[in-house]
């Protein structure tokens, strides 16, 4: 759906400002699956969101401040509509001004001794807190919070030392207490120098997203800069040079090469190398010093054959300039990978596939589809018994290989049933009757599978094509989000563009069954305990998530594997997991990781925040070891079609050898070896 607005011949920043808040407001309006009243209820919620978000540790405005900011707490709805920013102008008066009053006490308490004798405590959570009620207060909590750093600097040192082999020399604790107090200072400095970075156009966006979250927390206002970090994301590629790069005080360094890149390949450019200039190839160089990181990574950044000329001071304090053609740069590690599995001789020869992401590029680049199909064919060269997918910690990602991937384990059917506001449902299907794998298929899934792992996962359980395997449940995001170019939605403005683009939720997906994964999730078939039982994670955990619902079902079948009776499937597993110290133990540590993050105040004298240490040192011990030790008997072998690739450079080897040695202490995958065993049993009665 293209909108079009009136006419813009020209327009100051101001009014771009107001004009991009106009615009984002009516496309949510027309588009978003459940559009908000523009209320006085809709105002005091941004208000909240973006004072949260503005100041949500409770460091820099006090509580005068804060109320001159209330002022407005039922009026953002009117400015909107009226295209007044004075809320926002004020806000960021506001926040300057006492970002700068912080830094000046910082500095001034850094100066000073602190008595890390005196019993206090300080309570880090800001909601908990609430905001300082005036500047004595504030002084108050930022010499807490300087003390509070040092204090815990101190003693990782003096825990550092007491593992000192006998006849090493040891530093007094008043020598510790000084190191912990530079570092300190480092710190803070670096700090705020970062904050002191921070553009109005940074906190615009935090801003037009205090509007959009009201709607839904998937919906949000994209910079063109971020919607091209998330192209790059998708796609697993980029056009550049292949550097990561960091900020570091007024330079900009580099972090990583990435392998196979045009950087790495050119030997030239090394980690640590600080860029001074930047210059495209036949105009003149840019000086970048004291540039944000952002900045510069979008000079670097260019179209494969361009010539970026980097300037850059080496670790001997030398200047060299380099010359890098850019190229396209894969990211590997993000795509479909595959390997073969035994173990013991109970279960051999079962292929596995990892899916960290359900990438795609809207440009025919690469599609995890067509990527995962690739891989099976690769296992099925090899005869493998059955396959595993793992979906674990995948967030999801385009709806359409989604849809073709579930089609690669079944005839063709229904997948997936998707809702626009007030229409019917509509259809998705795989409409292939190809079928790429028709042998036993177990998915693994965890409290981090979101959406699309949700909705494979999901089509795969109704179908009774595969055994579900994960904790007591997925993500439950259910929601379909769609990416608006504002550029798109008006005429003329030229000297505005780019505008930016909005991403919100257009639609909720449904299962064939007519049920929903929102916020419920996928319930797996076969549940082991998970690292994030008791923690605050998925969609539930969202203030303004959208609500769980179901439609009618609709007609499904496949033919081409069916699953036995699983309850023998499940009753092994369980008493398996029940006999199992390490289960038991990922158990107990989940309860006792969720009281730590419950924890938000802390001692401050340093002997009775060492003797805290050293309780919560003593808990974790007994827990030190979880998915330390290789399991015994699991053999894991990648295909022989991949290693020519893998052994192109070392680095591809070492990153390859560190994944399969991840893998070989994965209980997760030991276990679900031990499920497919059953499942390949009873499939042969």
């Amino acid at each position: 759906m293209l909108l079009i607005a009136a006419v813009y011949p020209t327009i100051n920043n101001a009014e771009k400002e107001s004009l991009i808040l106009n615009i984002l407001l009516s496309v949510m309006d027309q588009i978003h699956f459940e559009p908000k009243e523009l209320d006085d209820e809709f105002s005091k919620k941004a208000f909240e969101r973006y004072v949260d978000n503005l100041d949500g540790a409770r460091r820099y405005l006090i509580q005068p401040e804060v109320d001159k900011l209330k002022a407005y707490e039922y009026q953002l709805d009117d400015e909107a509509k009226n295209k007044s920013l004075a809320f926002f102008d004020l806000s960021m008066n506001l926040i300057e001004k006492s970002m700068a009053r912080s830094k000046r006490i910082y500095e001034e308490l850094i100066q000073e001794s602190f008595n890390l004798d005196q019993v206090e405590n300080l309570e880090l959570d800001g909601d908990k807190r609430g905001f300082a009620k005036d500047e004595t207060a504030l002084k108050d909590y930022w010499r807490k919070y300087i003390k509070y750093q040092i204090v815990l600097k101190t003693e990782r040192k003096l825990a550092e030392q007491a593992d000192f082999k006998e006849g090493v020399a040891k530093k007094s604790e008043t020598e510790l207490i000084a190191e912990a107090k530079k570092e300190t200072k480092t710190l803070f400095d670096d700090w705020f120098d970062r904050i002191g970075r921070l553009r109005r156009s940074d906190r615009f966006e935090a801003y037009l997203n205090a509007y959009t979250h009201i709607f839904d927390p998937h919906s949000s206002y994209l910079s063109p800069k971020d919607k091209e970090d998330f192209d790059m994301e998708m796609g697993g590629r980029l056009e550049g040079i292949g550097a990561r790069l960091m900020q570091n005080g007024d330079f900009v360094k580099i972090s990583s090469l990435i392998p196979g890149g045009p950087a790495w390949k050119g030997k030239e450019l090394e980690v640590d190398d600080l860029i001074t200039l930047v210059a495209q190839k036949g105009e003149d160089p840019v000086d970048v010093l004291g540039m944000r990181v952002d900045d510069v990574a979008q000079m670097v950044r260019g179209k494969k054959g361009t010539v970026v000329i980097l300037t850059v001071r080496k670790k001997d304090g030398s200047t060299k300039d380099i010359v890098i053609e850019r190229e396209e740069v894969i990211l590997d590690e993000s795509f479909a990978r595959s390997v073969i599995l035994d173990l013991n001789e109970d279960v051999t020869d079962i292929g596995y596939i990892k899916l960290p992401k359900f990438y795609s590029t809207f440009d025919g680049g690469n599609s995890c589809a067509d990527d995962v199909k690739a891989e099976i064919e690769k296992l099925k060269a090899q005869n493998v018994k059955g396959i595993i997918l793992d979906l674990r910690n995948n967030l999801g990602g385009s709806l359409p290989d989604v849809i073709d991937m579930s089609g690669l384990f079944i005839e063709k059917g229904p997948i997936v049933q998707v809702k626009s506001r007030n229409k019917e449902p509509y259809v998705y299907k795989d409409k292939d009757a190809d079928v790429a794998y028709d042998g036993p298929l177990i998915v693994m899934v965890n409290s981090l599978s979101a959406s699309a792992s949700e909705i494979l996962a999901a089509a795969l359980q109704d179908y009774k094509r595969a055994v579900i395997v994960g904790g007591n449940s997925t993500y439950g995001k259910a929601t379909v989000q769609r990416f608006i170019d504002l550029d798109r939605v008006i005429r003329g403005a030229a000297e505005a563009k780019p505008l930016g683009t909005v991403k919100l939720t257009f639609q909720k997906f449904y299962r064939i069954n007519g049920t929903s994964n929102q916020l419920r999730g996928v319930i797996p078939d076969i549940i082991l305990p998970d690292q994030y039982t008791n923690m605050d994670v998925g969609e539930k955990e969202y203030e303004n998530a959208l609500s769980w619902s179901e439609v009618a079902p609709v007609v499904y079948s496949q033919e081409v594997c069916r699953l036995p009776d699983l309850q023998a499937l499940k009753m092994n597993s369980a008493k398996r997991i029940a006999a199992d110290p390490t289960f038991e133990l990922i158990q107990e540590n989940n309860q006792r990781r969720k009281r730590n993050a419950d924890k938000s105040q802390f001692p401050l004298a340093l002997e009775e925040f060492v003797a805290f240490r050293d309780q919560q040192l003593t808990e974790s011990k007994k827990f030190s070891n979880i998915m330390k030790e290789s399991i015994k008997g699991l053999k894991i072998e990648n295909l022989s079609i991949d290693m020519p690739y893998i052994q192109e450079d070392e680095s591809r080897i070492a990153r390859n050898g560190d994944w399969l040695k991840r893998m070989q202490k994965d209980i997760y995958l030991e276990e679900t070896m031990l499920i497919m065993k059953d499942l390949l049993l009873a499939s042969d009665n």
